[in-house]
């Protein structure tokens, strides 16, 4: 398993947390999302998913990624 961490923007309240690790998790890989530092650390096997796709995953709920 592969981790990273993804910076975001657009998180305005908690409720934003679920959404998020929502996203991700329908795709394949694991998401905790760290409101404070508007983050999510992710682990995802590589031969499955990768990077670019949990990040699109992330601005289809309407959220930024931050390269």
């Amino acid at each position: 398993m592969k981790e990273a961490t993804i910076k975001l923007q657009g998180m305005t309240c908690r409720s934003c947390v679920p959404k998020i690790e929502g996203a991700i998790n329908e795709i394949g890989a694991e998401g905790r999302v760290n409101f404070e530092q508007g983050s999510v650390d992710v682990r995802f096997d590589e031969e499955k998913v990768q990077i670019p796709e949990i990040e699109e995953a992330i601005r289809k709920k309407g959220y930024n990624v931050v390269a």
